[in-house]
């Protein structure tokens, strides 16, 4: 393939290089990033109160906005068209920019669930009260820094909702930035040899409540957090600054949108102002547009969803993952989970206002009682750093309900589960579920470790392996100790590929879940197409 055939724009790929992913990245991107919505993508849309807009003015300048309607005023008569009944509010600084042609970044974004997905591309049909948009590239997104709220149908009164123009930030609007916890925002790109990958884009950022900071009225600052690697947003900004930034007030229904100019901060001392922070992005504001009680949904915050867990056991897994036992605090009952869940979790952290919130799969099979998580140490990692070197039984720990859609399907059909490093967590949940079943079907572990030193969780599945015939095991170890015992330590000494495939999975019917880093899930998918398994029976998580 040629750089054309990229689903990334320059921009993107130099800040992938610079941040030594580019490599990683780019194989995997090929595979997810599509220029169709799968089913599941469409289905999620239509199920959506809002979505998230970004588009440019008549200037040129780009807005954030959302767009809203009863759950099924987005729908897909096809994998490339997306339609929104839906009119843009009145007075809203993108009121006049939806028109044919108009590049649209679109992010649809569940709050509760804190699942999203987004789309970019350009509105082919527009007349009064609905837009139709055709798919230029459709994605993922993983559900780091995402606070849960749940909306709530509300009246607009119209004589209180309202629009307005500003140059500057007035003291209401600095305490409303400097308050939230999430904004959306909206930038874009356009090459002089057009392709896929250029247009709009609409993301989220999230953290503790004040993690954006107002230096000026005219002047703010936020910290880029570690993501996707994709990094569509700040690739834009490298060859485009033109940004803009939404904040929603989830309470009373009001929009405070920005556009201006970005800079970005890659290496300053003050980045290390903002624990976990890659790099920061500075704003030049050039207008505010603020809209009161316009929105016809609030949102909550779900506090009755976040309860304590008391930490009662943690265990040594390997050289680098412990796991950790949570049961409730009061000694109620824990809410049940799927296998293939995480587990979001909120911690405190000395000179942070607010709490910092993770996310990590459940590693326990469901119906237990009872929450665990294994996490590998990461020598930058803020929380799993924590977790490792300070948090002992007895300590207390928010968290919310599980969530997540990694889960097994109701289809009875074999299963392959294929993973890589810690991401065997979900993997080892997810058989504890399926040989709880009162069914024999056919159940593939198909796991890759460095050596025996790096292989959580490996006693344990060996012995649920051992009590159910219905389950087969195939353990490859890419760098074998001298200690590590061939053919009950492990079965192959390198990859799994192709053929370790081939040779393991008998069931031409099966599907396949797949958990690991980018490289190992661009590997396995590209084996399991060579393998003629359908795009439907293959699904993904990535860590």
């Amino acid at each position: 393939m040629t750089a054309t055939d990229s689903p990334f724009h320059p921009g993107e790929q130099a800040v992938q290089a610079r941040m030594g992913v580019r490599e990683a990245i780019e194989p995997w991107a090929r595979k997810v990033i599509r220029s169709y919505m799968p089913d599941q993508h469409r289905e999620f849309y239509a199920q959506l109160p809002f979505a998230v807009a970004a588009a440019r003015d008549d200037r040129g300048r780009p807005w954030v906005t959302l767009l809203t309607g009863e759950p099924g005023f987005i729908t897909s008569p096809d994998a490339t068209t997306l339609v929104l009944d839906t009119a843009v509010l009145p007075g809203d600084a993108l009121e006049s920019s939806f028109g044919v042609g108009a590049e649209i970044g679109l992010l649809g974004i569940e709050l509760d669930t804190r699942r999203r997905n987004r789309v970019n591309g350009e509105v082919i049909e527009s007349t009064a009260g609905q837009l139709r948009f055709e798919v230029g590239q459709a994605f993922g997104n993983c559900p780091q820094y995402i606070t849960e709220r749940v909306w709530y149908a509300a009246d607009v009164d119209g004589d209180a909702a309202n629009s307005s123009r500003h140059s500057s930030l007035d003291a209401t609007m600095q305490n409303w930035i400097q308050r939230a916890d999430t904004f959306f925002i909206g930038s874009g790109h356009r090459g002089d040899d057009p392709s896929a990958s250029d247009g709009m884009d609409a993301s989220h950022r999230g953290g503790p409540a004040g993690f954006v900071r107002v230096v000026s009225p005219t002047r703010i600052v936020f910290p880029d957090y570690a993501g996707n690697n994709h990094f569509n947003t700040i690739g834009n900004l490298l060859l485009d600054p033109r940004v803009a930034m939404t904040f929603v007030d989830f309470e009373n229904g009001g929009l405070l949108q920005l556009t201006g100019r970005a800079t970005i901060d890659w290496d300053s001392p003050a980045v290390a102002e903002h624990p976990g922070a890659q790099r920061l992005v500075v704003i030049g504001i050039d207008e505010v547009v603020q809209l009161e009680e316009v929105l016809p949904i609030r949102f909550l915050e779900p506090k009755g969803l976040v309860r304590e867990l008391r930490l009662t056991d943690r265990r040594r897994e390997s050289d680098d993952v412990v796991s950790f036992l949570f049961a409730s605090r009061d000694g109620g009952e824990l809410p049940d989970f799927e296998a293939g869940q995480h587990l979001p979790l909120e911690f405190r952290i000395s000179g942070m206002d607010q709490p910092v919130t993770r996310t990590y799969s459940l590693s326990n099979g469901p119906g237990e009682g009872r929450y665990r998580i294994s996490v590998k140490r990461e020598p930058q990692g803020l929380i799993s750093r924590l977790l490792h070197d300070q948090v002992e039984p007895g300590a207390v720990i928010n968290a919310r309900i599980p969530a997540g859609d990694f889960i097994i399907g109701h289809h009875g059909r074999p299963i392959v589960l294929l993973s890589a490093g810690i991401g065997v967590t979900p993997m080892v949940s997810m058989l504890h579920a399926i040989t709880s079943e009162q069914t024999n079907r056919a159940v593939y572990f198909l796991h890759s470790a460095r050596d025996g030193k790096h292989h959580p969780l490996a006693a344990e599945v060996a012995g649920i392996v051992a009590q159910h015939s219905n389950v087969v095991s195939r353990i490859a170890y890419t760098q074998p100790l001298d200690d590590d015992r061939p053919g009950r330590d492990y079965d192959v000494s390198g990859r799994i590929d192709t053929d370790f495939i081939r040779q393991t999975v008998i069931d031409t019917d099966a599907e396949y879940y797949i958990c690991g880093p980018a490289t190992f899930l661009t590997a396995m998918s590209d084996s399991l197409f060579e393998l003629g398994v359908g795009e439907d029976r293959i699904h993904i998580e990535q860590f």
